[in-house]
């Protein structure tokens, strides 16, 4: 015997006109390795490293870091690039050249959100030494650190005091990689354009001048040029291009 209550409420009518589906449950996106905090990635790739002391191993390990994990996505990069620079900058500060100084990390980029975008000409510099060193090769690899500390080190170092001085005195503003190459990259009447860190250099650096170079139409020329007193300092150099720079558009 079934027992019907009459007091139960009816479900509602059913109505053709409601489309909407019923609801789902939503399916989470999955979680992977590089979803991990900043500081629990870089923890698990210092896991790979040798725990007991072996030379050899460590060297696999970061060779490892610099031609093969580092290149998988952004996160491990930022991460094996954090430990590279740390590793080698000891010995990448104790081969700068006197009189040259060196800060291929400066504070103010340290609070940038984004630390691949960086306008710090000599920070792509220390990489290429830890690069060279966890080579299992070798090839070249004092000629390398030659022209990284006769060449490219402090020329990139002047570049970073060039535009921090430009900078200050109102005569340089730093242009996006996109702008670069435009028709609207022109010199302003009052500044000059230097590109990023991933152009070419728009010093000129040589035993005997420095100067600065202007891509126009596809074409560099020199705009600036003085020349070097031996062992002089590169920040005395960069004041006076800067001076040069600013006789330059006053004239132009």
């Amino acid at each position: 015997m079934v027992l019907l209550d009459e007091k139960a409420v009816p479900p509602p009518p059913y109505s053709s006109s409601s489309s909407a589906p019923p609801p789902f449950p939503t399916r989470t996106s999955r979680q992977n390795i590089c979803s991990l905090p900043p500081n629990v990635l870089l923890q698990i790739i210092y896991m790979t490293f040798p725990q007991t002391p072996n030379v050899e191993r460590q060297r696999k390990t970061l060779y490892w870091l610099a031609y093969h994990l580092r290149l998988v996505n952004r996160a491990f990069y930022i991460a094996c690039m954090h430990i590279l620079r740390s590793t080698y900058l000891p010995a990448y500060s104790s081969l700068i050249r006197p009189p040259y100084s060196s800060d291929p990390f400066p504070m103010s980029s340290a609070t940038s959100s984004a630390p691949l975008d960086t306008v710090q000409r000599e920070t792509r510099v220390p990489g290429k030494i830890s690069s060279a060193d966890a080579s299992e090769l070798h090839l070249g690899r004092d000629e390398l650190f030659k022209d990284l500390f006769d060449l490219m080190q402090p020329r990139s170092r002047l570049e970073d005091l060039v535009r921090h001085y430009g900078v200050r005195e109102g005569v340089v503003h730093i242009t996006s990689t996109s702008a670069i190459g435009s028709s609207s990259t022109g010199i302003p009447r009052q500044r000059i354009g230097l590109p990023s860190h991933f152009l070419p250099s728009p010093v000129s650096f040589s035993p005997r001048r420095v100067g600065l170079t202007l891509n126009s139409s596809g074409r560099k020329r020199t705009i600036v040029e003085v020349p070097r007193i031996p062992n002089e300092k590169l920040e005395v150099v960069a004041k006076k291009l800067v001076r040069q720079l600013k006789v330059w558009l006053n004239s132009s």
